[in-house]
């Protein structure tokens, strides 16, 4: 704690600066198993970016993109970018875990096909003739958009050459 006339911080902000693990598992295995600066999770509450010295916190997330900071000094091309479709995140000290049915690394989506398949998708919607079929096509269509929207971070952050 800081001194009087000082703002007085949490227990564990003198961490922050320093490295976490950050641990992303999937149904089909260990997707990121890491030491890393900073993550940004898609919670069910809005967007958190946790550094060391987080509170411990268990929490819901949602389809978004997830954002591992490796370093602190990292410009946005070094930034890894996943698309995740819901799960939990336990962060604990020095620590945090993410459990999602699926997570791909934006470097795996085809920017290509993926609009292909959100069209399709789009085109089911606008098809759909009862509620089961437009609760289907409009999944498809909001999995298809986080893919987009992680494909499109990707793809910005990379150096032109």
């Amino acid at each position: 704690r800081q001194q009087a006339g000082k703002r007085i911080l949490h227990e564990g902000f003198d961490q922050r600066g320093k490295m976490m693990q950050i641990q992303l598992v999937t149904l089909d295995g260990v997707k990121f198993d890491e030491d890393a600066y900073a993550v940004v999770l898609p919670t069910i509450d809005g967007e958190i970016t946790v550094l060391q010295g987080h509170m411990p916190l268990l929490t819901a997330l949602k389809q978004g993109a997830m954002i591992i900071r490796r370093h602190k000094d990292d410009d946005d091309a070094k930034l890894e970018q996943y698309a995740i479709f819901g799960g939990v995140a336990d962060i604990g000290s020095g620590r945090i875990r993410i459990l999602s049915d699926e997570a791909t690394h934006g470097d795996e989506i085809n920017f290509a096909e993926t609009e292909k398949a959100k069209a399709e998708a789009e085109r089911q919607l606008a098809n759909a003739k009862d509620k089961v079929e437009i609760e289907r096509a409009q999944a498809l269509v909001d999995r298809h958009t986080v893919r987009l929207n992680v494909a499109n971070l990707r793809r910005r952050s990379k150096p032109r050459g």
